[in-house]
């Protein structure tokens, strides 16, 4: 039987309205991310019992390491806080670090216990990244520092290309906000401008040592942060460049424990 014209209209409406019309808890909304503006002040800490009492509105703690309590903590306090993971390298001392092929586990990058991720291999890592970042969402983190997001540039055993990299930055970004999370963009310098838009801020380190911090201007003009570390020059040689491209920067010590000193 045809339905009136007029009644099929009404229940489409009615469809729209439950269902495009409405935000649920389960499908968060983009305003709704944190979206941490240009300057603003934060600590780095990602070794040692955190240090909640350094005056700043935002911290980036380990996500494996650091509690639910210890997040809630910072909230108390009127907090934002990123959870730190490795998405483009195996770490060896990671309690899911049983889960990742051999396949997908390259060269070491430098740091004792960590290796190289074949980025390529998207079908193995798409779900192992997911359920980290489902771990960051259920401790209460604001947002996700995903670091070693530029193997490209890098020897890590496998054929990495530009366009491996584009993509598989994407997709962390994309799971992280399908979680509620802002996310951020570690170095990878030269993917600035076709990524500023998939990401909500930057977070870099020794810009000004090697002369590259104009490279984050996109991100700051627009409207993002960009969370800068130097550890081997002294805060007179940067902080004056710093604050001119408002950066939010500090010194720190390659261990990344309590110690800093913002410009």
């Amino acid at each position: 039987m045809k339905r009136p014209l007029l009644l099929l209209v009404g229940l489409a409406g009615l469809l729209l309205l439950v269902t495009g019309c409405t935000t649920t808890p389960d499908s968060p909304s983009a305003d709704a991310r944190w979206r941490p503006r240009p300057g603003i002040a934060w600590q780095w800490q990602l070794t040692g019992r955190v240090d909640t009492s350094v005056d700043v509105p935002v911290y980036d703690i380990d996500g494996f390491d650091q509690s639910a309590a210890v997040v809630s903590s910072l909230h108390g306090k009127g907090r934002k806080a990123i959870c730190y993971l490795s998405t483009g390298a195996w770490e060896d001392w990671r309690p899911d670090a049983g889960r990742f092929p051999k396949s997908v586990i390259g060269r070491g990058n430098g740091w004792e216990g960590e290796r190289w991720l074949d980025i390529r291999a998207t079908d193995v890592l798409e779900p192992l990244m997911a359920d980290r970042l489902d771990m960051c969402r259920e401790k209460g983190f604001d947002a996700v520092e995903p670091d070693n997001m530029d193997g490209y540039r890098n020897r890590t055993g496998f054929a990495l290309t530009a366009a491996d990299q584009l993509r598989y930055n994407r997709l962390i970004a994309r799971l992280a906000h399908e979680r509620g999370m802002s996310v951020g963009l570690k170095n990878d310098l030269d993917q600035i401008p076709q990524l500023v838009g998939d990401f909500d801020f930057a977070v870099n380190e020794q810009c000004a040592q090697y002369d590259e911090c104009g490279d984050m201007k996109p991100f700051v003009k627009a409207g993002k942060a960009v969370f800068h570390v130097e550890y081997e020059l002294p805060v007179s040689r940067f902080c004056a460049e710093s604050r001119r491209l408002k950066l939010s920067s500090m010194l720190k010590k390659y261990e990344l424990g309590v110690w800093r000193e913002a410009c």
